[in-house]
């Protein structure tokens, strides 16, 4: 993702399986029912992908990881089809892309789009380093953070849905070649739209698609964005995009935080900065509402975590607090009527 250098001024649950819990004592009007996300089971998703090393595409470890990741959607009950494509790359070069999408089948008329990049960095270019910048990223934040949370919340709606509760339908997609931006060391002539390659290609079959009658009925009525999870300290700032497409759902969900006692996180202010960021082309592409939660820094140089295309996104970044705060609150808000 790229941060752009812009000045910018700046649901009761139906259904959903819930549990009972104390109030936060920063909002005492929360409802005092929550569903259920584990952090624990989120983490061991992050782990078990970054166990394959860096998912770099087109190599062996982006295809082993895809097909665990095709086969663990597969085991909750969705139907799962790979998106296979190509993109021009920053170097004018064809660049392959493999989308792993994947529809599960709710018990209410209503759609929402649950997605994140599945792919790392070739280069560590943000290294201080000059011979590291050429070392893949591991990513354990920077991708894989994301997935894993979708993936436990896609957990805990199959279970809910076998016990009979009212669950709203996803649709997931894993988006590959996020990630495959212009490198820093490039000198040749920079292209435009270089990162977020694979949410590109899919836009552009989902309005093709959506226009069928055959598709219709599965149109989707808002979408969110995981990318940068995991981190202790993380802060996930209203971003300048998904304000402007999809407002109303970003009041939702930050709402949602607030009550639900994570405003730590998901943080009040109405300073958005804009990030190019896959829910940038679904929002532009697509025409669906996207919203994008992404640990911004305020008080970094590049925007984002001291990690951050870095060979330290590794899972010392990764905390279950923080897990739990975005994949309950998630979990909450696409669990509105």
């Amino acid at each position: 993702m790229r941060v752009w250098i812009l000045s910018c001024v700046c649901l009761f649950l139906a259904g959903c399986g819930t549990t009972t819990t104390e109030a936060s004592p920063e909002s005492k009007s929360v409802e005092k029912i929550r569903p259920v996300f584990s952090a624990d089971s989120a983490y061991a998703y992050i782990e078990r992908q970054v166990a394959f090393g860096p998912r770099v595409p087109g190599t062996i470890s982006h295809v082993d990881c895809g097909d665990w990741l095709v086969n663990e959607l597969h085991r909750h009950g969705l139907y799962v089809e790979v998106q296979k494509g190509t993109m021009l790359n920053y170097a004018g070069e064809d660049q392959e892309i493999s989308n792993i999408v994947g529809f599960f089948e709710g018990s209410i008329a209503k759609t929402v789009l649950l997605c994140a990049h599945w792919d790392t960095r070739p280069w560590s270019d943000e290294e201080e380093s000059y011979d590291q910048r050429f070392q893949p990223v591991l990513g354990a934040n920077d991708g894989a953070s994301g997935v894993g949370v979708v993936l436990e919340i896609v957990r805990q709606l199959a279970l809910l849905k076998s016990q009979g509760e009212l669950v709203p339908s996803i649709q997931v997609v894993f988006f590959d070649c996020e990630d495959m931006g212009t490198p820093t060391h490039f000198t040749g002539q920079e292209r435009q739209d270089t990162w977020c390659l694979g949410s590109q290609l899919w836009a552009k079959e989902y309005k093709k698609a959506i226009s069928s009658s055959s598709e219709s009925q599965r149109k989707i009525q808002y979408g969110v964005l995981l990318d940068m999870v995991g981190d202790a300290a993380a802060t996930f700032p209203r971003e300048y995009f998904s304000v402007k497409y999809a407002g109303g759902y970003v009041e939702q969900l930050w709402r949602k935080a607030y009550d639900l006692g994570y405003s730590r996180y998901f943080t009040q202010g109405q300073t958005y900065y804009p990030i190019t960021d896959d829910h940038y082309y679904v929002n532009t592409l697509a025409g669906i509402p996207c919203l994008d939660i992404i640990d911004y820094r305020t008080n970094s140089r590049t925007g984002f975590p001291q990690w951050w295309h870095t060979q330290q996104d590794d899972m010392r970044n990764i905390n279950k607090q923080t897990l739990q705060a975005v994949g309950e609150t998630v979990l909450a808000t696409i669990c509105l009527k």
